[in-house]
Order: structure tokens, then C-alpha cells, then sequence
């Protein structure tokens, strides 16, 4: 078998990719899908991608991927593919959905300790002027978490996790996901609710876990902010189009919301010309502290990267050498046997 990564992120030689196929294939790699040639394209028969999965897109649209069985998303996200299409002309498309499940999990409520406990506002403080810094009260979002109610959009994987850990501080914990079956809320403990608009009216904290579908662009809207409790906090780990950054600004700018915590954005990086990116950048003093960012890195550590390459790689060699296959988001429209 011959495979081909199409956008080498890591430093190191490919050494748990040829350790996953032991001999049994080729595992060919290239820094930028630009850089790939035609003639690797044609002989692949699996490929691996992790930023460039529009390229694949194109590159499987223009009738370059004539050999191709299996497409693998290095992450969860899959938007960039379109499935049905790939699907007729016989490729799989699979993602890796629990390479960052904790990291993640651990990131979105990194972000929301932040804000509740003032973690950056004090630092920043401190650093700056340790006398004129030594305020308890100088963060604005700071309060209690017992007792609160902590809401998340989207209960799969990440977001059970990230459930799971409000939980243990001590939070009572709503969800809302029209996806998981009817019963969820018995064997997790958590409280169903019934809408994106009841979750946010009953919440002190939302946390977004859901993937990037037509439904939820901008599900987060000028709408639904308005709807949320005076003080609230967003956090947003999941997928940057999810939220109207316009909207966002506005309603951190009048008040609405307490604070927000960013690891995703609609443009990566984050646009410093967007209002809100530049008002946080020059600290103006009505964002203050009310404004986390990360560099769409929740995802990362290295024990999860090592898994996130190795499942990669598991997931195409087992499709290709058995027809086993897993974490297939395009099976209603594959046409097995069209290549």
C-alpha cells in the first residue's frame, strides 16, 4: 500500500507512521499539499491530512486521486471534505475523534477557570507592578463556582468530558445537543434542556463542543448572547465559525456578556483588524480581563499528537489491509468498489 501524508506538522522523522505499517506499505510525506506531485496524488491509496483537507477536496474533485480508498482527518473537524461527493466516487473519509478528548476538555475549562478566577488579570497585574498589582479584586469576572450552573452545547466526546469536569467543581450541569439519544441525560446525571435559547437563559457558563455544520455557524448570535444571564461567560473550544465574533464583540462591548474565552476563530490566526481582536490587543480598559485567547491549541500536548499520528495511520492500514473500517463520517454515500 502506498500512503501519502500530505502536510507534515511535526519535526521528527515519521517514525510511528512506519512503526503502524511495519513494512507493509510506503508512507510518503511532503510538507504542503502545493508541494505534492501529481504522480503522488494518483498512486496513493490512502491519504493523511491535517490543515489541508481543502486541498484533498480539490485535488479529489479534479480526478487527481485515482487510486485513493480513505481519506483520514488528523482531528475531529471534517467541514473542508465533502462527503457525499467523496463518498460516490469510493473513498472513506474517517476522522480521529479521541486523540485530544482530555486536552481539550481540560483546555475549555482552562479557559473558563481563567476568566472566574481572575488567573490572567492577576498575573498580567503582577508582572507589571507587583505594589499597584496586589488587588483582589481587580478581575471582573471572578465568582463562585459552587452551586452555578455550567451549560454545554454539544454532549459527545469532548463535551461529556468537559461536563464532567464542571461537575467536579461542584456545578450543576444542563446540555443541549439534539443528537444524543433520549436517555443521556439518566446515565450521565446532567439536565436536559430542550434549546440552544432555554440552555443560555438558565446558565452562568457555556461551553460550545459542537462540530462545524450548516445548523451551527453562527448559532451563537446576536440572539442567543442576548438571551444569556447578566456576568455569563462563553468559552469556545470546538470551531470558530460557531460563533458571530460580531455579535460577541457587541455584547462583551454593551455589557451583556461577562467574558468569553476563545480558542477557535471564523480566520486563523485571529484577525487582529476585527474589533474585538483589537481592542483586546490594546488593551482597551472595557475588555480587560474579560477576554481570554489561545492560539487554537487546546487540542495539543505531545502524548496526544503521538496519538493523533499513530490513529491516523491505524485507521487507514486497517481499511486498506482488512476493510475494517472506523470513524467513517461519509458511510451513508460510500460506494465500496467505484475505484
Amino acid at each position: 500500500m502506498r500512503l501519502l501524508l500530505v502536510d507534515k506538522r511535526f519535526p521528527d522523522e515519521p517514525e510511528i507512521e512506519r512503526a503502524v505499517i511495519d513494512g507493509a506499505g510506503d508512507y510518503e510525506f511532503y510538507p504542503v499539499a502545493d508541494d505534492v506531485p501529481d504522480d503522488a496524488w494518483s498512486k496513493a491509496v490512502g491519504i493523511q491530512t491535517f490543515r489541508e483537507s481543502k486541498a484533498v477536496n480539490a485535488m479529489a474533485m479534479a480526478g487527481k486521486l485515482k487510486n485513493c480508498r480513505i481519506i483520514v482527518r488528523g482531528g475531529v473537524g471534517f467541514d473542508n471534505l465533502d462527503l457525499q461527493a467523496l463518498g460516490e466516487m469510493g473513498i472513506a473519509v474517517c476522522n480521529v475523534p479521541d486523540y485530544g478528548t482530555t486536552e481539550v476538555a481540560d483546555h475549555a475549562m482552562a479557559l473558563f477557570l481563567a476568566l472566574r478566577r481572575g488567573i490572567t488579570t492577576y498575573n498580567d497585574a503582577l508582572r507589571k507592578d507587583p505594589a499597584a498589582g496586589w488587588k483582589y479584586d481587580a478581575a471582573p469576572c471572578v465568582d463562585r463556582l459552587r452551586g452555578r450552573q455550567f451549560g454545554i452545547i454539544g454532549l459527545g466526546r469532548i463535551g461529556t468530558a468537559a461536563a464532567r469536569r464542571a461537575q467536579a467543581f461542584d456545578m450543576d450541569v444542563l446540555f443541549y445537543d439534539p443528537e444524543v439519544p433520549d436517555g443521556t441525560d439518566l446515565a450521565t446525571g446532567f439536565t436536559r434542556v430542550a434549546s440552544a435559547e432555554e440552555l443560555v437563559e438558565s446558565v452562568d457558563a457555556v461551553s460550545i463542543h459542537t462540530p462545524l455544520t450548516e445548523a451551527t455557524t453562527r448559532m451563537v448570535n446576536a440572539d442567543l448572547l442576548g438571551r444569556m444571564r447578566p456576568g455569563a461567560v462563553l468559552v469556545n473550544t470546538s470551531r470558530g465559525p460557531v460563533i458571530d465574533l460580531d455579535a460577541l464583540h457587541a455584547a462583551l462591548k454593551d455589557g451583556t456578556l461577562g467574558g468569553a474565552g476563545l480558542d477557535v476563530f471564523p480566520v486563523e490566526p485571529a484577525d487582529p483588524s476585527h474589533p474585538l481582536i483589537s481592542a483586546y490587543m490594546k488593551r482597551e480598559a472595557w475588555i480587560d480581563g474579560r477576554l481570554v485567547l489561545s492560539p487554537h491549541a487546546a487540542f495539543f500536548s505531545d502524548d496526544g499528537n503521538n496519538d493523533l499520528r499513530r490513529k491516523c495511520v491505524e485507521t487507514m492500514v486497517d481499511y486498506i489491509g482488512d476493510g475494517r473500517l472506523r470513524n467513517c463520517v461519509n458511510r451513508e454515500w460510500l460506494r465500496t468498489g467505484a475505484n
